[in-house]
């Protein structure tokens, strides 16, 4: 939980600054890259930060990446397919996300 909220903390750092890479993000620059890579850190915190809510241990132990397109990739292990599902319906669901894949395993022992 304090890597969650350590993440949640530095995420709206990174939000309250992303101002500053959105003027130098046209230029082509080394800014445009760190700005796109201020954009997937941003909506990876976010589908983070939503499966957290939902308060089911077993979201969070999913793996969430996002690419510089805005889609992004769920891995680890739900315990049923229903939670598989919440998962990426979340993730879906969340701004700036323009596509989901979804390689959850479900391990149901």
């Amino acid at each position: 939980m304090k890597t969650l909220i350590f993440t949640s903390v530095v995420a709206m750092s990174v939000l309250s600054s992303g101002a500053a890479f959105a003027d130098e993000t046209s230029s082509g620059s080394d800014a445009a890259k760190a700005g796109t890579y201020v954009k997937d850190s941003v909506i990876t915190t976010k589908v983070k930060s939503k499966l957290a809510a939902k308060h089911m241990s077993t979201l969070t132990h999913i793996r969430v990446d996002t690419d510089a397109q805005g889609v992004v990739w769920l891995s680890g292990k739900a315990p049923t397919q229903d939670a598989s599902d919440l998962a990426a319906m979340i993730a879906k669901t969340t701004d700036g996300v323009t596509d989901v894949h979804n390689h959850i395993v479900v391990d149901s022992q």
